[in-house]
C-alpha cells in the first residue's frame, strides 16, 4: 500500500489528472471538431516535430532542481532562477532554426504554423512545467496538479470558443490561439512560484557545473520524444497529413489515457530520487508498489479501448472513422509504457540515467529504423506497428537493466558484509 505523503501527494495528483484528463479529453475532441482530418494532421506534425527539440530548450534544469532541491531547499532559488534563464534563452534559439528549417522536416504545410507551436512549447510550456517540478521538488503536488490543470482548462475553453463563434477554424489560428493561451499559463506559473517558494536568482558558475547532468536529461527526454513523436512527424514529412491526423488522434487517446500512469510516477519522482541515493536496492520496494498500482489500470485501459474503439469517429466525425482501428492497435501501448516508466524512475533516481538513456537512445534508433522501412509502404499502419515493437522492446530492456544492476548491487553489499564479518 501506498502510505503518508506519497499516498496524499498521489492522490492530489490522480485529483488533478483525473481533471486533466476531462479537459485534455474535452479539448481533443472540440480541437478535431474545430480543425477537421486533413488540418489536424498538420498540426500534429509540427507539433511533433516541435516536441523532439523542445526538451533541450530547459537543458533538463527541471529535472536537475528535483534532484538536488529535494535534499538541499536553500539552493531552490539558484536552481529556479537558472530554469527560467536557460529556458528562455534556448527555447527561443531552437525557435529560430525551427523558423529557418521547419519547411524542410515537416513540409510547407506544417512549416507555416512551427514558429507559434515553438514558442508555446520551446518558451512558454517549459516554464510552466518547470514551475511544476519545483513544486515536485518539496513534494507539493497539489500545486503541480493545479497548474496543469489550469492549462488544460484554458486551452479547452479556447477550442470550445472558437468553435461556438468560427465553427471551423484552420490550424494558423488554433496555432496562435495556443500560444496565447500558454503565454497565460507560464505567468501564472512564475507568479505562484515566487510567492509560494521564493524568487530567482541567477548563479552562473551552478549553471557551468550542472550543465552535463542537465543535458544527459534533455538527451534522455528528446530520446523519449523521439520513439513517441517521430512517426508523426515522418508522417508529414511524407506528405500523409490525413493519415497523420488519424494516427495522431489515435495516439492522443494513448496519451489521455497514460495521463493518471504518469501521475503516480510525477508523486513518487523525488522519493525514488531520496531512496535512491543508496542505490536501486534502495527504491527498488517503491518501484514494485507503483508497477502494482499502475500495471492493473494500465490493462484495464487496453481492454477498454479495444471495446469503445468505435466510438471515436462518433465523436470526432466521419473524417476519423480509421482511428477506431489505430486506437485498437496501438491499445497495449500502455502496458508498455508503465512497465519502462516504472523502472526508468528507478534508474534515473538511483543515478543510473546513463542506463536509461542508453536504452532510450537504441529505441530512438530502432523506431526511425523502422518508420523509415514501414511509413512509406504502409503509412499510418507502419508508424502503430512501429510503436509496438519500440515501446515493447524498451520496456523489456529496462526491466532486463533494473534485475541486473539490483543483483549486482546486492552480491557487492553481501560481499562486503562477508568481508567485515
Amino acid at each position: 500500500m501506498l502510505k503518508g505523503k506519497l499516498a496524499r501527494n498521489t492522490g492530489w495528483m490522480v485529483l488533478g489528472q483525473g481533471l486533466t484528463f476531462g479537459m485534455q479529453a474535452l479539448s481533443f475532441i472540440l480541437l478535431a471538431r474545430l480543425l477537421g482530418a486533413h488540418q489536424y494532421g498538420v498540426y500534429v506534425g509540427a507539433a511533433a516535430a516541435v516536441s523532439m527539440l523542445a526538451q533541450y530548450s530547459s537543458l533538463g534544469s527541471g529535472l536537475v532542481l528535483i534532484r538536488h532541491v529535494s535534499h538541499n531547499a536553500e539552493r531552490f532559488s539558484d536552481y529556479w532562477g537558472n530554469l527560467i534563464l536557460v529556458t528562455m534563452t534556448l527555447g527561443l534559439l531552437i525557435t529560430f532554426l525551427l523558423y529557418v528549417f521547419g519547411s524542410v522536416l515537416i513540409g510547407p504545410a506544417g512549416g507555416a504554423i512551427i514558429v507559434y507551436v515553438a514558442l508555446s512549447e520551446c518558451t512558454c510550456a517549459r516554464i510552466a512545467e518547470g514551475a511544476g517540478q519545483a513544486f515536485q521538488a518539496f513534494e507539493q503536488l497539489k500545486l503541480t496538479a493545479m497548474l496543469t490543470t489550469l492549462t488544460n482548462l484554458a486551452r479547452a475553453i479556447t477550442a470550445a470558443a472558437m468553435l461556438l463563434i468560427l465553427h471551423t477554424a484552420t490550424v494558423k489560428q488554433w496555432a496562435i490561439a495556443s500560444l496565447i493561451v500558454s503565454i497565460f499559463s507560464a505567468g501564472i506559473s512564475l507568479y505562484l512560484v515566487a510567492s509560494r517558494l521564493g524568487k530567482p536568482k541567477i548563479d552562473f558558475s551552478l549553471i557551468r557545473d550542472r550543465a552535463a547532468e542537465g543535458f544527459q536529461f534533455s538527451f534522455a527526454n528528446s530520446t523519449a520524444s523521439a520513439y513517441n513523436d517521430l512517426d508523426k512527424a515522418m508522417l508529414s514529412h511524407y506528405g500523409m497529413i490525413t493519415a497523420n491526423g488519424i494516427y495522431g488522434t489515435a495516439y492522443r487517446v494513448i496519451d489521455v489515457v497514460c495521463a493518471p500512469i504518469r501521475s503516480l510516477q510525477a508523486a513518487a519522482f523525488p522519493r525514488f530520487c531520496r531512496l535512491g541515493r543508496e542505490g536501486l536496492k534502495g527504491n527498488a520496494g517503491l518501484m514494485f508498489q507503483v508497477l502494482r498500482k499502475t500495471l492493473p489500470f494500465s490493462l484495464g485501459m487496453g481492454v477498454l479501448m479495444l471495446v469503445c474503439a468505435p466510438l471515436v469517429p462518433r465523436l470526432l466525425g466521419k473524417g476519423f472513422a480509421e482511428s477506431a482501428s489505430a486506437l485498437r492497435w496501438l491499445a497495449l501501448l500502455p502496458v508498455m509504457r508503465s512497465i519502462h516508466l516504472s523502472t526508468g524512475s528507478a534508474l534515473t533516481g538511483a543515478g543510473y540515467q546513463r542506463f536509461r538513456t542508453g536504452s532510450q537512445v537504441f529505441a530512438a534508433l530502432l523506431n526511425f529504423g523502422l518508420n523509415l522501412w514501414l511509413i512509406p509502404a504502409y503509412s499510418w499502419y507502419g508508424a502503430a506497428w512501429s510503436s509496438l515493437v519500440t515501446d515493447g522492446m524498451l520496456a523489456v530492456i529496462n526491466a532486463i537493466m533494473f534485475a541486473w544492476i539490483l543483483r549486482r548491487e546486492r552480491t557487492v553489499s553481501w560481499r562486503t558484509e562477508g568481508l567485515s564479518c
